[in-house]
């Protein structure tokens, strides 16, 4: 969270998208980072992290807040409305496939 925080201050963002596109010389350009933007710093920091760049995106990023908000308990009608999904049976796709390895017989067993 300090490093969210610093952002915030040193961007003077105060409302919008918290991720936002930025000059060669460091100044807020604009409102929101693009799919492609997004994409390519998931990428990026996929094979910083020695892993495969080509099976990570940015949807990568909405599957796995789907996820971890639904461990956490929040509500699925509240997860949709931030993530943007019309369709509850879609977004229940995104949890179930999230709890694959959480909620299995093999696990109980302890394999």
């Amino acid at each position: 969270m300090y490093a969210l925080h610093r952002w915030l201050e040193a961007s003077e963002i105060s409302e919008g998208a918290i991720f936002r596109g930025l000059d060669r010389y460091g100044h807020v350009v604009s409102d929101r980072l693009s799919r492609r933007s997004v994409g390519n710093v998931i990428k990026r920091a996929a094979k910083a992290a020695g892993l495969d760049p080509e099976k990570y995106s940015g949807h990568s990023l909405r599957s796995g807040h789907c996820t971890q908000a639904s461990r956490a308990g929040v509500a699925e009608h509240v997860i949709a409305q931030q993530t943007g999904h019309r369709s509850m049976s879609s977004l229940k796709r995104y949890i179930r496939l999230g709890r694959l390895f959480e909620e299995n017989s093999a696990d109980a067993l302890g394999l």
